[in-house]
């Protein structure tokens, strides 16, 4: 059942709908940012699709083709290489998943959707394919899939699932109907994870909880899986760049970051550091226009944020994380990441024009 899904309450509504009508799209979109629940979603629409029980439109959840597609574990075969053209089958015959090899989603598992959307349904109603991280189709891959989409069988459902739609070619969003997840709600998520401590017995202090779910950013799955400890380590040294370009400016701290940044000890943490980056301007700059409390992630540094928000123009603060954004897409080709970096954080620096920026020695 979609209820005990945590919020989107409006998409739960659009799929109840579309069950009601008997009228669920071949194809699928669903849109937002990483760890919200999408692919729960999409597990659920499989359930209700293929229910040998169904309590109205919803799954039963007790009903045994229900209980294995919700017991279906998907291996993560990323580092398998004898499997990395195979589309990955679920517990339940006729549920499917489709998951990137090396950031690829190849078009030899394309050729195999194909093959496979063509088939009848073995035991349900319906066969669901799910196409995890679809932003990472590649050209031939993309050109695979649209064949599939210019005339889905009519048993058949795709789901792509994706935090970047915009990365698809239009040929592929225009064949989907697109559903957009939205962030969830601070006080939902630590909602979510007082339960979760309840149930695991684990103990959490209060204010590593509210922590935990603003840094989240409306993210279920971060929040549950952010080390907080790491979490404070990679704020404190980002908060140091902040400071750098802003408080006491400095061009040798800056270059010392970019080097701590592209460590190779620490390569798991260069996009979560970019990330903290970002909130942290973002936080620094809605001080600085006067917002309140509620709105701010890092809440506990609100002090040193207003400082810092207080020496920071909106346009500036606009350039640093449109400057940040463009420097992730350049991540997506193999570029020189120390080069990338230094180039970054002095690009951001440079544009300081009414500060001049001094080198220390230290």
């Amino acid at each position: 059942m979609f209820e005990p899904l945590i919020g989107n309450q409006r998409v739960k509504d659009i799929l109840r709908r579309m069950l009601a009508a008997r009228r669920v799209p071949g194809a699928l979109l669903f849109a937002g940012i990483e760890g919200i629940g999408k692919k729960l979603f999409a597990l659920e629409l499989a359930k209700a699709l293929n229910c040998r029980t169904p309590k109205g439109v919803e799954a039963c959840d007790a009903c045994s083709s229900c209980v294995r597609i919700q017991n279906s574990k998907f291996p993560d075969h990323d580092t398998d290489d004898a499997n990395k053209k195979k589309i990955i089958w679920s517990e339940h015959a006729d549920l499917a998943l489709v998951r990137p090899f090396n950031k690829i989603i190849r078009v030899d598992q394309m050729r195999e959707l194909e093959r496979e959307a063509n088939f009848r349904p073995y035991e349900g109603a319906a066969r669901l394919f799910i196409i995890e991280d679809a932003d990472k189709l590649n050209d031939q891959s993309s050109n695979a899939l649209l064949k599939t989409l210019e005339e889905p069988p009519p048993t058949t459902n795709l789901v792509l699932v994706t935090s970047r739609p915009d990365a698809l070619l239009p040929t592929i969003r225009s064949r989907c109907q697109t559903l957009r997840f939205e962030p969830l709600e601070v006080g939902v998520i630590e909602e979510h994870l007082s339960r979760t401590q309840t149930r695991t017995k684990k103990k959490t202090a209060a204010p590593d909880a509210s922590l935990r779910a603003r840094a989240a950013q409306g993210s279920i799955g971060r929040a549950l899986s952010l080390d907080i400890e790491s979490y404070l380590s990679q704020r404190e040294t980002m908060l140091g760049v902040l400071v750098a370009l802003t408080v006491e400016p400095d061009r040798a701290r800056l270059l010392r970051a970019s080097e701590e940044l592209t460590d190779p000890k620490r390569k798991d943490e260069y996009e979560p550091r970019l990330d903290v980056l970002a909130t942290l301007i973002h936080d620094a700059w809605s001080l600085s226009l006067g917002a309140p409390r509620e709105r701010v992630v890092n809440v506990d540094l609100i002090e040193r944020l207003a400082e810092i928000g207080s020496r920071l123009e909106s346009r500036r603060a606009a350039d640093w994380l449109k400057q940040i954004e463009q420097h992730r897409l350049g991540l997506l080709v193999n570029i020189n990441r120390k080069v990338a970096t230094d180039a970054l954080l002095l690009g951001m620096a440079a544009g300081n024009s009414d500060k001049v920026m001094t080198r220390r020695a230290g």
